[in-house]
This record gives structure tokens, C-alpha cells and sequence, in this order.
């Protein structure tokens, strides 16, 4: 069992074919909109070498709305079923000016993801449902506890069979060595 850290993000995954279907069966089962459906941009930064990928970890520019935050994630514990990591963000009123630090300090944005989100909860429960809408699939995410996301994802109807814990980068990669394509972003057609 990991130490609990204030800083730690626990979540996992699960592929789900209808969005729509997906938000009616949330708010059926008592979770409640807490931030409305929204496009979020984010990109991922790294060294030349790509050594912030290689110890596992991200830096990532997100934009949402009209908010900035720029994140840093750790390597991923080891865990049989759910994503545990460090994470850390700070929310910046001025996205172009966070860019151009980042790049003045060596850093490159390499990869570019976006998906639109929609976030529920249910009151005093301490876990949130998101439904992401990405260019590759539909996925929830359900964050919190361990023991909150499996109770949760039984609620909904799912089993931890249904977990996936990969980042969306990784999904994509592995989409396009599946169907042949030269990665690129993960972005929405224009």
C-alpha cells in the first residue's frame, strides 16, 4: 500500500462507446455537473532527449476554458489496478507567457492532446466522475480513493476488468501502431 499524499492522483480509465448515454447514466445514479462539457487543449513539454518521458514522468500546459494550468506529474506507482502518481499544478492567469518560460528553459512542447470534458460529483463524496470526449475514443475517469473509484465503477457498472491505466499519450500511441499511422497529435479534425 502506497503512502497517501495530498498531492497524489488516483484514477483509472474505462473505454465507454456513447458519451451521451454515458452523462444520463452518471447523473441517473446521483452525480451532479459540476463543470459544464468544455475543450481542453494540453500540451506536453520535454526535453530535447525526451528525458521527462523517460523516467515516466509529464510536464504538461493545459488549457481549459479560458484557464491555464501548468502540471507536473511523477512516475506511476506500481499497482495492479489503479494510476497512483504525484501531481502538481499551479493555475497561471497568462498561458503564452507559461509557454515561453518553458521553452526558455529548455523544454519543447512535443505533444499535443485535446478532448472535451465534463465533470460530475456527488455531494460530500470524495471522488469525481469525467466523461472525455478525445479524438481516439470516449473514456471515463474516476478519481479519488481506491476504494471510492471500484465502488463507484460497480455503481456505474463496471468491474476493474474495464480499468485501463495508460495516458492518453500512450493510447494513442499504441492506436496508431495498430492501424499504421505515424503518430502525430491528438487533436480534433479542423
Amino acid at each position: 500500500m502506497s503512502q497517501k499524499s495530498a498531492n497524489q492522483e488516483r484514477e483509472i480509465k474505462i473505454a465507454i462507446q456513447d458519451a451521451f448515454s454515458a452523462s444520463q447514466s452518471i447523473l441517473a445514479h446521483g452525480f451532479q455537473e459540476i463543470t459544464p462539457r468544455h475543450l481542453e487543449i494540453n500540451d506536453v513539454y520535454d526535453t530535447p532527449d525526451q528525458s521527462i518521458r523517460g523516467r515516466g514522468e509529464l510536464l504538461r500546459l493545459r488549457l481549459a476554458g479560458t484557464r491555464h494550468v501548468l502540471t507536473y506529474k511523477g512516475k506511476s506507482e506500481a499497482s495492479s489496478t489503479h494510476k497512483i502518481r504525484e501531481e502538481l499544478e499551479v493555475t497561471t492567469s497568462d498561458g503564452v507567457s507559461t509557454a515561453a518560460i518553458l521553452k526558455r528553459l529548455g523544454f519543447q512542447p512535443l505533444f499535443r492532446y485535446e478532448k472535451y470534458r465534463t465533470e460530475f460529483a456527488k455531494p460530500n463524496e470524495p471522488g469525481i466522475v469525467v466523461l472525455d470526449e478525445t479524438p481516439i475514443g470516449n473514456f471515463l475517469e474516476l478519481e479519488g480513493e481506491e476504494e471510492w473509484i471500484d465502488q463507484t465503477a460497480v455503481v456505474l457498472g463496471y468491474s476493474s476488468g474495464h480499468y485501463i491505466t495508460s495516458s492518453y499519450g500512450k493510447l494513442y500511441r499504441d492506436l496508431c501502431v495498430k492501424t499504421g499511422i505515424d503518430p502525430s497529435h491528438m487533436v480534433f479534425p479542423r
